[in-house]
């Protein structure tokens, strides 16, 4: 088999559970999103992300309120926008900051992501959310800060997730030949997506989630399964 060089992993449903991002972070955000943008109106950064936001949806004008309610209409659906991520994020590291809360990981996923560091593995994230909040995730996690592991982060301004064209990119960033490079996820059109364009691929199903009779990526429960 071709020499296993990179890992890139996912983030929801694969190191960390969906229901922390889902029943955490994204309504601490929804929350605190009207007072951050009054609080932090003189911060240019925040500014600009709330007018990529309001150019996003189309509007020729809109009052901060407005900007404001459409970004938690875009929570509520999940809606994978960079403007919100970005602001998400920022929101996120006041919050961790704080000590409001610290990032789920799966028991096994730190003492892992380091047995493959040390064996000369390089370690990546592509997540949808900003490569700021994934580096806010993994230094405030419950296993400590486990950013020193990674090489680098992508999110989806290197593009959509489903799309094979993100992976050749992502193969191209690392300068590996995509066959040197392993993608986990727990979603199997990103994996084919990451197969398409030549990388290795593993499928993460979290019990009580169970690997589907007919799947076209290796299957496993756990990062402790996965052949690496």
């Amino acid at each position: 088999m071709t020499e296993l060089r990179a890992i890139i992993t996912d983030i929801e449903g694969t190191t960390s559970s969906i229901r922390f991002v889902h029943d955490v972070l994204f309504p601490y955000a929804r929350r605190r999103l009207p007072a951050f943008a009054e609080t932090h109106a003189d911060r240019a950064e925040v500014q600009h992300w709330l007018h990529e936001a309001a150019k996003e949806a189309g509007y020729t004008e809109a009052s901060r309120t407005e900007v404001i309610d459409l970004l938690q209409r875009w929570i509520d659906e999940d809606r994978k926008a960079t403007s919100l991520k970005a602001l998400q994020g920022m929101i996120w590291e006041e919050g961790y900051a704080a000590g409001d809360f610290r990032a789920h990981v799966y028991p096994e996923v730190a003492q892992r992501l380091r047995a493959w560091r040390a064996r000369g593995i390089r370690l990546y994230v592509y997540s949808s959310g900003s490569v700021a909040a994934q580096k806010l995730f993994f230094r405030h996690s419950e296993a400590g800060d486990l950013t020193p592991l990674f090489s680098g982060y992508f999110d989806t301004e290197t593009g959509p997730k489903r799309a094979s064209d993100s992976y050749a990119r992502i193969a191209a960033a690392v300068g590996e030949d995509p066959s040197h490079l392993l993608f986990l996820s727990d979603m199997a059109a990103e994996l084919d997506a990451a197969r398409e364009a030549g990388l290795r691929t593993t499928l993460v199903c979290r019990p009580p989630n169970a690997c589907p009779a007919e799947v076209a990526h290796p299957c496993v429960a756990d990062f402790d399964a996965i052949a690496a």
